[in-house]
Order: structure tokens, then C-alpha cells, then sequence
């Protein structure tokens, strides 16, 4: 292995991981993914991730045109509307979102298992799966071995953290970088979207993205989930002929079983909910998020109660804790692998694919002796360690985000709960700060520097 030819080693097929993987190979630089999980369908993603200006940038940075094309084709309708609801389904605010005309200027809606089957395409030769990672060592000559828990390994010039809040490598490389319970829980569902569930909603929330500021500090977040192709798998008539074209030649349709849906998640202080809330799965979740929403409007309760039991997941939120920056080496981190931040402002998903193009760029210069491999490490690190705990810092000062949020205290919390509202009310009404306040939006999501 040669110092202007690097392989790369990725733990970790997700999000961030596999758009890494692709940039690599593109730029010519063997690589190869591990993954713990093992199928290509294996885990519970089928949930939203917004991927705004930042995250599709890089996408389309890192992936081949024609994938780019398609992760295009699979994302579903883009919210039209930013909406913030009470729980009686009342109307305080909405906001009107950009069309998404533009490939990467604007806010799109994708399925976690659709992105991950989207990038799949065309890596199955560098991907391997059901490999847990366990250890790894750096060795004089300055390649790094990592080791898998069947007795498997695999050595490379560089090793890439990218798997998860819960990172093997970052306990081995940085034992000091912890993460700490946020103090809030989240209960995900996922609804079929049929007639009569589409029916329960109005066309705004139908079109948007919702955020539920209910009383006695319960929250919620609502999205539907609209794609290209129906129950069956089949393409709509309405599709565009140059998307149907796309979709139907993409292989990674038979590895995908998403289909339209609402996702509804119901989140609060974890003080709410029950001490085992963590180990509860199916209808007994459901019903703690129905406990949980006695006062809400019937049609988001009938919501709840038609949930795909299969789908319900606890979520225990958890942040990094920032980090001093270290001496760099030939083990590196990406995503919530060494910054792992609350959805608050929904860019979990966006820093990581940042961080994967920004990662890419330098590992290319040292592929092309502009730099040492180290060196290029160190550049990557300089940049992405303060944007990364910006948005940390973030994502966990949003209202609602911090189990010690003045929205959920006693008494403070009516009066909190009425300055949110009342902010973002008056911000809908005036026109000058709705545009201030939808500029922003894409500022922040599309942020670079």
C-alpha cells in the first residue's frame, strides 16, 4: 500500500458511511464497508430523514450522476408547508417552503431503508455484512487492522468510524468522548397512508412537515410520506416519464418494502413515560403513546391506533459531548460516530453526508500526494470538529429537545408553551419575518462554511 494510494476501510454502512464509500470509488481509491447488519433490508429505517441543501450537495458530490438521479426519483413529495399545530389539530403557524424544482436547493423528504437501498447501488461488491466490529490496531508500517467478531479481519491505510451513536471504534480510539441521555424519549409510528387515513388530515398537514406543541409537555411530529409507487410496488400514472425511465431500471426497487405512509412521533421528558418504556415494542407502545395523547384531537389518537404495530420504536435521545480536538492518525470518525446530536434541528442525517464529502475531498488530495494521509486527516478534522458540535450545541438548545426544557416543568411550562406558540404565530403573520424565518430555514440546512 502505497502512501498516494490509499484503501480505506468504512465500520459502518449507513447514511454517511456508504456516501464516503462512493466518493472514494469514484475518485479511483479502493475501499470496503462493514456492516454489523446482516441483509441489505435488516433494521428498522424506514423512517424520514430531511436531507436539505447540505446533504443532497453532497450526495450529488460523491455519487455517481445516474445513482444521484435516482436518490432524486426515490425521495418522496417535499413538504410544501412547515407547519406548527397544538394538539387539537389547530393551526398556529405555517410556512411556506421552497418547490423542489432545484436538485439540491431545497428540502427533501426520504425514507431511511429507500436512501439506504439507494446506496447500496452499486457498492454490493464493497459492502459486507453481519460484520461486528470489535477492535482494531495500528501497526508500525501505518496501516490500521480491524477485526470483526467471527475471526475475520481486514487491513487498510485508514479507518473510517462511521457506525453510530454507539461507535465500537470511538470507545477504542477516544474513550473520553462520551454521550449523555438527553433526557427526552421519543415513540415513533408509522401509519399506512390509505384513503381514509389521508382523509383524517387537512391538505396542509397532508403536504407538510408538522410539529405538535401540545399541552402538559407532550410533542409531536408529523410527515407523510408520499412516493412514486403504490402498495404493490407499481409506478403511478402520474409519474413523470423521465422518473419512471430512472425507477425502472434501478435494482435496489426489489430490496426496498417502503411504501406511502404517515410518520407520527409522539416525544416528551423521559419522566413521562413509563421506567421500562425502553424495552416495550408493538401495540403496548402504542399504547403508552395513546396514554400519552389522551387530549389530542380524535384524528391524530385514530392515527395512533392504526399504526403498524411492527413499526412502534422507543428512542432514548442522546448528545455528544464536545470534545478537545486530538492528535490525528490513520483512524478518523464521521456522524453521530463522533457527533451525535438530537433531532432539534433535524441535520443528524445532513453533518453526517457534510462530513463525508469533506472527508472524501482530502483523502483525494493525499490519494493524489498533494498531502500526507495524516495530514489529510487533520484538515478534515479541523473543519468538520467545530461545524459538527455547532450542531450539537444546536440541535440540543430547540425547544423541546432537553429533558429540562421549560416546556415540561410544572407551572413555567403553560407560559413557555404559550411564548412558542405566540413566537411562531406572530412570525407566520408578518410578512416580513415569514421570509426572514423560511431564509433562514435554508441558510442553516444548507450551511457549508
Amino acid at each position: 500500500m502505497s502512501a498516494t494510494a490509499p484503501r480505506v476501510l468504512v465500520i459502518g454502512a449507513g447514511t454517511g458511511g456508504l456516501c464516503l464509500a462512493h466518493g472514494l470509488r469514484r475518485a479511483g481509491i479502493d475501499v470496503a464497508v462493514y456492516e454489523r447488519y446482516r441483509t441489505r433490508g435488516e433494521g428498522l429505517l424506514g423512517y424520514r430523514v430531511g436531507i436539505g441543501p447540505t446533504g443532497s450537495r453532497a450526495l450529488r458530490e460523491c455519487l455517481p450522476p445516474e445513482l444521484f438521479d435516482i436518490y432524486l426519483a426515490t425521495c418522496a413529495r417535499s413538504p410544501r408547508w412547515f407547519n406548527v399545530i397544538t394538539q387539537r389539530m389547530r393551526r398556529t403557524a405555517s410556512f411556506e417552503l421552497r418547490p423542489d424544482t432545484h436538485p439540491v436547493d431545497t428540502e427533501r423528504s426520504v425514507a431511511r431503508m429507500t436512501l439506504r437501498q439507494v446506496l447500496l447501488t452499486g457498492m454490493e461488491d464493497a459492502v459486507h455484512f453481519d460484520k461486528t466490529f470489535t477492535r482494531y490496531e495500528q501497526r508500525d508500517d501505518g496501516t490500521v487492522t480491524a477485526y470483526f467478531a467471527d475471526g475475520t479481519s481486514d487491513t487498510g491505510d485508514l479507518l473510517v468510524a462511521a457506525d453510530g451513536t454507539h461507535s465500537a471504534v470511538r470507545r477504542q480510539y477516544l474513550p473520553h468522548a462520551v454521550t449523555r441521555d438527553a433526557g427526552t424519549v421519543n415513540i415513533a409510528t408509522r401509519i399506512p397512508l390509505t384513503p381514509h387515513t389521508r382523509s383524517l388530515l387537512p391538505e396542509q398537514l397532508q403536504r407538510g412537515i408538522s410539529l405538535i406543541f401540545g399541552t402538559g409537555g407532550i410533542m409531536g411530529v408529523l410527515h407523510v410520506m408520499d412516493f412514486k409507487w403504490d402498495a404493490d410496488g407499481r409506478l403511478k400514472p402520474d409519474v413523470t416519464p423521465a422518473d419512471a425511465a430512472v425507477l425502472s431500471r434501478w435494482p435496489g426497487r426489489a430490496h426496498d418494502p417502503t411504501r406511502d405512509n404517515i410518520n407520527l412521533v409522539v416525544w416528551s421528558t423521559a419522566r413521562r413515560f413509563p421506567d421500562d418504556v425502553m424495552q416495550r415494542r408493538g401495540e403496548d407502545l402504542v399504547a403508552v403513546a395513546l396514554d400519552l395523547t389522551r387530549s389530542w384531537h380524535p384524528h391524530l389518537r385514530e392515527l395512533l391506533t392504526r399504526a403498524d404495530p411492527a413499526s412502534a420504536l422507543p428512542i432514548r435521545v442522546t448528545t455528544s459531548e464536545p470534545v478537545p480536538p486530538w492528535k490525528s492518525t490513520t483512524v478518523t470518525l464521521l456522524g453521530d460516530a463522533i457527533h451525535t446530536m438530537t433531532p432539534g434541528r433535524g441535520v443528524g442525517a445532513n453533518t453526517a453526508l457534510r462530513d463525508a464529502a469533506l472527508l472524501c475531498r482530502q483523502v483525494r488530495l493525499a490519494a493524489a500526494g498533494e498531502k500526507t494521509l495524516v495530514q489529510a486527516v487533520a484538515d478534515y478534522e479541523a473543519a468538520m470538529l467545530p461545524y459538527g458540535f455547532a450542531r450539537v450545541a444546536d440541535s440540543l438548545n430547540r425547544s423541546g429537545t432537553n429533558g429540562d426544557d421549560r416546556l415540561y416543568k410544572p407551572v413555567v411550562g403553560r407560559l413557555a408553551l404559550l411564548g412558542a406558540r405566540g413566537y411562531f404565530g406572530v412570525t407566520s403573520r408578518v410578512p416580513a419575518l415569514r421570509r426572514r424565518f423560511v431564509d433562514d430555514f435554508y441558510t442553516y440546512r444548507g450551511e457549508e462554511d
